[in-house]
């Protein structure tokens, strides 16, 4: 999502409000965070000695005494005890950094997890992945940075500005009318910061949306001849990420460039009348050295204060793109019912279910009414858009159907726990994903412990053993990200391997069928019949042959129930279902039978 203008600026306010957001992540570790505050306070002051006994050094030489032991042996003490203190610092900042991050970063994908359709068509995958990755480490680089800069810029402030009004309160003074024309350069270059940091995140979300993209699709894009075209498309969204962070540093340069010039002009007025009151010897000469050198303590933080703004402006934005998915409510809530039976039989009810999707004119389902007997075997025929995979996708709330619509076992969906609901519902999709583990992790991905013997039994029932037996490593065989190493086919008996070793009440086979020739669908098909006895099974498909070994068949066009009954019913109704067996028996395609309908 791309912010408007008025939405990426961050001034004062609306920083501190996004910030203020990280305070929960923080609160577990800030007592690592307030050591190490306090120890840059107790940091200070030791390089506050050095300035002092530097002084005490000088006028000492000055009135003729050489006896500078003391003082030289407080300067290195100082130096080393500064030097261990600000070690011990930053490493409690810095962890308590590290731990925010890990926290943010857990919590965020654990938000994910939540998240339905709805979410993931709002927001793209390259989003997510830069939100997650670029964006926590923004606020990790702020703690373990950004606030160290900034308590050493208050330290020094304050101890520095005290000091200084102790050896010369009035060239104190003399620096003060600068401090306005600072302040107000420095909300003026954080309001355009603020933009330049949002429009940076955008455009990084976009590279990472794109690249994720291409290198998914990379063999469509090589089949159609088209490289060429998505590396023009990939130079110009690299390149509008380019300027908007040649901006950003144009504006971090020119604040950078504005706190040197400061301190220029606040050298060149201690050195002016600093210098003529050591000449009427109001002030020690000794004294206008440390005077000098607290000057230096207090604007050397300031010479880093856009590099500060910028830091403390991105990880404001990043931390408003992360909790705009923290405050996301969850699109699937988990609210069970206390009578909810800990076991399913089998029984499936749908009354009256309507499910449009967000954006669109008409019903994805439209007032379906369904029942599904415990043990029967359902087939679920359709053309493509009809709504069966919305529907089947609803009855384990993949999304979320209306209230009282869907029951299971007289019990609505919703009163069941969602674990308990995915397990004992087991929902085989009909695009087969695979991670890049060997293949026996991926057959028994919910449940690892699985025995050899039952992995075998589900991978024959597949028509997978030979197949993995022809694998060097066989089951340890590695098959690469999204199972690349696999064919369609091989995918597709995988995934289904992978849903017939959980032996659920209910399982549901979203077109698992449509890559494997009909030899290997008629084995699985009668595997299926043998394991499946007494238990309930939807088979969603666009084929006659798959569909005519169903205890019955329902066809779906619309969102609606347009035909019901068993196969040789169907056929003699002449109904789409006949039609579609002919064009099938004939060797057409479904395409064809489209195009008979619209014709007629």
């Amino acid at each position: 999502m791309n912010p408007t203008e008025d939405e990426s600026i961050l001034p004062p306010g609306a920083l501190l409000a996004a910030l203020w957001q990280l305070r929960r992540f923080i609160a577990p570790h800030r007592r690592g965070l307030y050591v190490g505050i306090a120890a840059f306070g107790v940091a200070r002051i030791f390089e506050a000695m050095v300035p002092v006994l530097t002084a005490v050094s000088i006028n000492r030489m000055v009135e003729g005494d050489f006896n500078l032991t003391y003082p030289v042996l407080g300067i290195v003490g100082a130096v080393l005890v500064r030097y261990c203190v600000v070690t011990f610092a930053r490493f409690n900042v810095r962890r308590v950094a590290l731990k925010v991050s890990f926290d943010l970063r857990q919590a965020f994908f654990d938000k994910l997890q939540e998240q339905g359709a709805e979410f993931f068509a709002e927001f793209s995958i390259g989003d997510m992945m830069t939100r997650a990755v670029a964006d926590i480490s923004l606020i990790q680089r702020l703690i373990s940075m950004g606030t160290i800069l900034l308590i050493i810029m208050v330290y020094a402030t304050v101890v520095g500005f005290g000091f200084m009004l102790y050896y010369s309160p009035w060239l104190t003074l003399l620096l003060l009318p600068p401090m306005p024309l600072v302040y107000a350069y420095a909300l003026h270059s954080a309001k355009a910061m603020g933009v330049a940091s949002a429009e940076v995140q955008d455009r990084l979300s976009d590279l990472g949306t794109h690249t994720q993209e291409n290198l998914s699709g990379i063999r469509t894009i090589q089949a159609m001849v088209q490289e060429e075209n998505e590396i023009q498309r990939f130079a110009a969204t690299n390149q509008a990420y380019a300027d908007v962070f040649y901006e950003q540093g144009r504006i971090n340069s020119a604040m950078g460039a504005w706190m040197p010039s400061l301190a220029a002009i606040c050298s060149l007025t201690i050195l002016g009348y600093g210098g003529s009151q050591v000449l009427n010897g109001s002030l020690a000469i000794g004294d206008f050295v440390a005077f000098f050198m607290f000057v230096n303590m207090v604007v050397a933080p300031f010479r880093v204060a856009g590099f500060i703004v910028n830091l403390f402006q991105r990880a404001g934005v990043a931390s408003r793109r992360l909790f705009e998915v923290f405050e996301r409510p969850a699109e699937i809530t988990d609210a069970p019912a206390p009578q909810a039976p800990t076991e399913i039989a089998g029984a499936l009810h749908i009354e009256h279910l309507s499910y449009r999707y967000p954006g669109s004119a008409v019903n994805a389902i439209d007032d379906l009414s369904l029942s599904v007997a415990p043990g029967e075997t359902l087939a679920i025929m359709g053309r493509v858009g009809s709504g069966k995979t919305t529907l089947l996708k609803q009855i384990v709330r993949l999304i979320d159907p209306a209230p009282s619509s869907i029951f299971i076992d007289r019990h609505p969906v919703g009163d069941y726990p969602l674990t308990q609901l995915r397990t004992q519902v087991a929902l085989v999709p009909q695009d087969p994903f695979l991670f890049a583990e060997p293949l026996k992790s991926n057959i028994t991905y919910d449940d690892p412990a699985r025995s050899l013997a039952r992995i075998w039994e589900a991978a024959t029932s597949a028509d997978l053993k030979d197949t993995i037996s022809d694998f060097p490593e066989q089951l340890d065989t590695l098959i690469g990200e999204r199972g690349v190493t696999l064919s369609g086919g091989q995918k597709q008996r995988a995934t289904l391997a992978r849903g017939l070793i959980r032996r659920a009440p209910i399982l549901i086979l979203d077109d698992c069928f449509s890559a494997v020739d009909t030899e290997t669908e008629e084995h699985i098909l009668g595997e299926l019949k043998r394991l499946r006895q007494n238990q309930t099974t939807l088979l969603v498909s666009h084929r006659v042959s798959t569909a005519r070994h169903a205890d019955r068949i329902v066809v779906i066009d619309a969102g609606r129930i347009i035909e019901s009954g068993k196969h040789d019913e169907l056929l003699a109704n002449q109904g789409y279902y006949a039609e579609l067996e002919r064009v099938q028996r004939e060797g057409g395609e479904e395409d064809d039978l489209e195009k008979l309908r619209v014709g007629s």
